[in-house]
């Protein structure tokens, strides 16, 4: 059916059979005029929600003036989205790219000149540890630590240098690092994986042990950051701030690609001018909007509306028949289906069915992330809509 609806288009997705044509806040309009429940926002692309009044006038306003400059040149923009964008991760600068990918592409890229520059890790021989699980892209430096069949196979040869160990296992990941170490780069809850949380106390561990071992700790905020869990960054769930932050995803504000690293001046002034860079990184309309998402940010309304509503959501999914499991944080959840109700895919093709977007992951979990504007009445009906879906 997807072929047939895209006869055109590389068959790199299984997308569900439905083709969106018009959205708004947390609701959707297909061809057709049938209206359905986003509850996935774009993979935390959309945490406020489609086509937010102030960040579309904010790109509206900014399409009217100017749109790339590429970096050849300064714009008005970027100086202010940059320090807003520090400022609101406590950091010094910030590196502005487009794709999540690029941002960690980015980060790798600085954790290894740093560790040869400021550490003095021998020529070639930097080692980034990464968690098992995890999902950070599909780049051919990302996926060769995949550990993903579907994300890893037949994309070789891969990238040296990575060292993967157990997610949430603290005491495995300081038995892996050695004097070759310049970085750990991890999710601070692994959303492709079905939101894995880690035990309570890992990331307090993580920063400890990386502090005491002169190593960066690098945290993947892609999906978790910006809201998503009840706090601005995940890390904040353990009060622990990394070296380096990657964003990307919300960024954007759900309007266009928007991604960055974030650090202190002793991490991502190691790259000097020339060694990285991008024609569309950092520019006018992108930082116009990023600018708009930090704004909104600072209010703090986002991070609370997701820490009350994604209580509610996990009271409500606890309560289902035919789920075996939920994970969550604020308004993101895993939710691990009884192999007697369906798979995941079986039981988000019923979702769609009855008006409601969410999707599956690794056969028998469904995703859910609604964009951080939903009402609890929403909720009450998409889960309403999950018991029918869960009943076959």
């Amino acid at each position: 059916m997807t072929a047939a609806l895209e006869p055109n288009v590389a068959h790199n997705y299984h997308p569900l059979p439905v083709t969106v044509s018009h959205g708004e806040g947390a609701w959707v309009t297909d061809v057709d005029g049938k209206r359905y429940l986003d509850m996935l926002s774009g993979y935390s692309a959309l945490n406020f929600g489609h086509r937010h009044p102030e960040l579309v006038k904010a790109a509206q306003d900014q399409l009217g003036r100017l749109t790339l400059t590429s970096r050849a040149f300064f714009n008005d923009q970027l100086g202010p989205f940059a320090t807003a964008l520090a400022e609101l991760c406590g950091k010094d600068l910030v590196l502005p790219m487009n794709t999540g990918a690029e941002a960690v592409e980015t980060g790798i890229k600085v954790a290894r000149a740093w560790g040869y520059r400021v550490k003095g890790i021998p020529a070639e021989q930097a080692k980034i540890i990464v968690a098992l699980g995890n999902f950070h892209g599909r780049t051919t430096t990302i996926v060769g630590f995949s550990d993903d069949p579907t994300a890893h196979d037949d994309f070789g040869p891969y990238a040296p240098g990575f060292v993967a160990v157990p997610f949430g296992d603290a005491d495995a990941l300081e038995a892996a690092i050695d004097e070759n170490t310049a970085a750990v780069l991890i999710e601070p809850i692994q959303g492709e994986g079905g939101v894995v949380l880690p035990p309570d106390g890992y990331l307090r561990r993580v920063r400890e042990v990386t502090k005491a071992r002169n190593v960066l700790f690098i945290a993947d905020e892609i999906q978790s950051g910006l809201g998503r869990v009840g706090e601005t960054f995940a890390c904040d769930r353990e009060g622990v701030v990394p070296d380096v932050y990657l964003l990307g995803k919300a960024l954007g504000g759900g309007i266009l690609p928007v991604s960055a690293v974030v650090a202190d001046e002793d991490v991502l002034g190691v790259i000097r001018p020339g060694e990285h860079g991008s024609t569309f990184g950092g520019n006018p309309l992108a930082s116009a909007v990023g600018l708009k998402v930090v704004e909104l940010l600072k209010t703090g309304r986002f991070q609370e509306r997701s820490r009350q509503l994604g209580e509610h959501l996990r009271a409500g999914l606890e309560k289902l028949e035919g789920v075996t499991a939920v994970r969550s944080a604020g308004l993101w959840a895993g939710i691990d289906i009884d192999p007697a109700a369906g798979t995941g895919r079986e039981v988000a093709e019923r979702l769609l069915a009855r008006g409601v977007l969410a999707k599956d992951t690794h056969g028998q979990t469904l995703r859910m992330a609604p964009p951080l504007v939903i009402r609890a009445t929403e909720i009450d009906w998409a889960l309403e809509q999950l018991a029918f879906a869960l009943k076959g």
